[in-house]
């Protein structure tokens, strides 16, 4: 919900593209900056506490969004200045929270269902929440949006202090922060399996993904709609995430991850270049749910195929740099395209993006293929 409201007043305010990909830039760039601290962080400390901590921050950040616009004194560059202290939260957060799910599940051979399903929830928050952030924007306003987004925290906080975990067992380091860094690196570096998906993933953040930057101006100028329009839009690309989780998550442990990732990229490319030019807005929405369960895959599968190599000692670090390619290239990516659009228009933007995926994902067989033969 705060995502989707603080696109669209952004874009109110200024009615600039640009300023879109601004807004990305400063909610993720810190996530990109930071995330190899809280890599370390997660490796080196209690991740359980960890997360409570960063929720409880999250949390204070939504509550002086909120204030900011209930009382009616606030500018665009504050709202980024809230987004940028989200953005360096995120960067402890994220892989906290991933090294989580591995420690809760006992039975190793489940993690990657485990994956798919915490994906799941994630992506039915990005189906229900745009939809419910388009009624209230209208209905009721921004401050609204942003005070029942602070209220969440609560339930999300309560959640976190009933569960019951094993006994933290610290884990002792004779190195310093950069010591552990440089480890992490060279870990990947050694690993060709685990350093492909994560540039693919790169790759795919700074070019592919920000297409989710410039849907304000596709609701208000190509579809000639209002809040509720953008918020179903967002919502089309989350059902088609949310039903990718749900099929991620129904494959057997020994499903061949790679060959999906790279299906799904092609699924991903080409709903893109089919959604792009469609004006009838009905077939929009029907290809955005078709980009949004191919774009799931690079997500979930890239994570899945990093938690069951990766070395346990090594987790909290390498989910790092997977936290810095997904969120820490999209900020750039959100410039370029805000850029590009201005320029070419929105339509041809989204159609570049489609073909790239589409590139990408032949990088995917030419690796499947490389890797068989090795």
């Amino acid at each position: 919900m705060q995502r989707t409201v603080v696109s669209w007043v952004i874009y109110s305010l200024t009615h600039s593209k640009f300023m879109l990909g601004v807004t990305l830039f400063a909610s993720l760039f810190p996530s990109f900056l930071f995330s190899f601290i809280g890599g370390v962080v997660a490796d080196r400390y209690n991740r359980f506490k960890l997360l409570l901590l960063t929720q409880a921050v999250s949390m204070i950040q939504a509550i002086l969004l909120t204030a900011l616009v209930f009382f009616q004194h606030y500018t665009v560059w504050e709202i980024i200045a809230i987004s940028v202290l989200l953005g360096i939260v995120n960067a402890f957060d994220v892989p906290a929270r991933q090294s989580l799910v591995y420690d809760m599940i006992t039975d190793k051979e489940n993690l990657p269902n485990a994956l798919a399903l915490n994906s799941s929830m994630v992506n039915l928050s990005r189906f229900i929440g745009p939809v419910v952030a388009g009624v209230v924007l209208e209905k009721f306003g921004s401050a609204v949006c942003f005070g029942l987004n602070a209220f969440s925290f609560l339930a999300v906080i309560i959640s976190l202090l009933l569960m019951r975990l094993g006994v933290y067992q610290p884990r002792k380091s004779n190195k310093n922060v950069f010591g552990d860094l440089k480890e992490g690196m060279s870990y990947i570096r050694k690993t060709p399996e685990i350093a492909f998906v994560l540039m693919m993933l790169a790759l795919v953040s700074l070019v592919v993904l920000p297409f989710n930057s410039i849907m304000p101006a596709y609701a208000k100028d190509i579809f000639h709609g209002s809040a509720s329009t953008f918020g179903v839009l967002n919502s089309a690309f989350g059902l088609g995430a949310f039903s990718g989780a749900l099929f991620l998550a129904s494959l057997k442990p020994d499903t061949n991850f790679r060959k999906v990732l790279a299906v799904n990229t092609f699924v991903f490319g080409a709903g893109l270049v089919l959604f792009s030019h469609t004006t009838w807005y009905p077939l929009a929405l029907a290809f955005a749910a078709i980009s949004g369960f191919g774009m799931m895959s690079q997500i979930t599968i890239t994570n899945t195929i990093i938690q069951t190599t990766v070395d346990p000692s090594m987790r909290g670090r390498v989910i790092s740099f997977y936290a810095m390619a997904f969120f820490g290239m999209q900020p750039f990516g959100g410039l370029i395209v805000g850029t590009v659009s201005e320029y070419i228009g929105v339509q041809y933007t989204v159609l570049a993006e489609g073909i790239i995926a589409l590139l990408i994902g032949g990088l995917h067989v030419w690796f499947i293929r490389k890797h068989r033969k090795g």
